[in-house]
């Protein structure tokens, strides 16, 4: 055997095939990680590839095989966690979970989101960028709704540019709200996700959560809130420095955006990328830049992501 060759230990054979996953689910996801080819021979796993990737794969798969024998189950999340530890080197199970309502949880499940995490934490302004799937918008609107839980913030806002992508508004039917609503509802699925659907209903009733397009903010000053824009890669230059001026006091703002995915006409300047740049040099906002590791929706997707890349 040399140096590029391992053979990891069958701790369990059920618990292998657990991690292994259903129709060599997870085994697949594990050999894309770390770019290695794993087979079973007889009662023994062989690994292949680089030392380093070999000696983390071995590690990864003993790893996963006793957390299974523990917990009696292996799921997407576990699987995607413990490849970002072992790949990055990060504790991602270290950081601290945001609690959100009904003792519910959202935990960290990469390096990067981890990094998130703690921006979201510690900084008032937070400009965090990266590709589809990768919870930039959702682990903004879980760290807003804990503030609202906790009585940090009096409300949130969440907002977002009704930007065309390849289709008119003015064909859609309806008035103009009927029209923005559909911009929106990646906000309301979200905060769906973190408290039943009486509470969501009563807060928006009460002020206490609002969800609008950008063009709404224009004149206002927003004091003792979480605001969040979303899609922040479809604002102009002048929405951007908009938006950022209506953070008043004990307010925090977090941006999100792909600027992979930018729908403005090609003579304007998205206000995303011209904010990275102009602002990157004040110490007391958190910048973070997410990328294709950090995906975690359905495999499939970060393999899209891939290959349009």
């Amino acid at each position: 055997m040399n140096d590029n060759e391992a053979t990891a230990a069958v701790i369990d054979s059920k618990a292998l095939l657990m991690v292994f996953g259903p129709s060599d689910s997870n085994l697949r996801r594990i050999r894309e990680a770390l770019g290695i080819k794993v087979t079973l021979d007889g009662n023994k796993v062989l690994l292949r590839g680089t030392p380093g990737a070999v000696k983390r794969g071995v590690h990864l798969l003993e790893q996963l095989q006793r957390s299974a024998l523990t917990n009696g189950h292996l799921d997407v999340d576990d699987i995607g966690r413990a490849i970002s530890e072992v790949v990055h080197g990060a504790a991602v199970s270290n950081t601290k979970p945001i609690d959100v309502y009904n003792s519910k949880q959202i935990r960290a499940k990469t390096n990067g989101q981890a990094r998130y995490m703690e921006l979201l934490r510690r900084k008032a302004i937070v400009i965090c960028v990266g590709p589809a799937g990768t919870g930039k918008t959702y682990l903004a609107v879980a760290k807003a709704v804990e503030a609202l839980r906790t009585e940090t913030v009096r409300k949130i806002v969440l907002v977002r540019p009704a930007v065309e992508a390849g289709e008119s508004l003015g064909f859609l039917p309806g008035d103009l709200q009927a029209k923005i609503n559909p911009y929106l509802r990646p906000l309301f699925d979200a905060l769906a996700d973190m408290m039943d659907r009486d509470m969501l209903k009563r807060y928006m009733e009460e002020d206490r959560i609002e969800v609008i397009p950008l063009a709404y903010m224009r004149g206002r000053t927003l004091n003792n809130a979480s605001i969040i824009l979303d899609e922040a890669q479809n604002t102009t230059v002048a929405q951007m420095k908009m938006f950022l001026t209506r953070m008043g006091e004990s307010s925090t703002i977090t941006v999100c955006g792909d600027v992979t995915q930018i729908d403005l006409p090609e003579n304007k300047r998205s206000g995303l990328i011209d904010a990275r740049q102009r602002l990157r040099h004040i110490e007391t906002i958190g910048m973070l830049q997410l990328d294709r590791s950090d995906i975690v929706r359905h495999p499939l997707v970060q393999q899209i992501v891939n290959a349009y890349e």
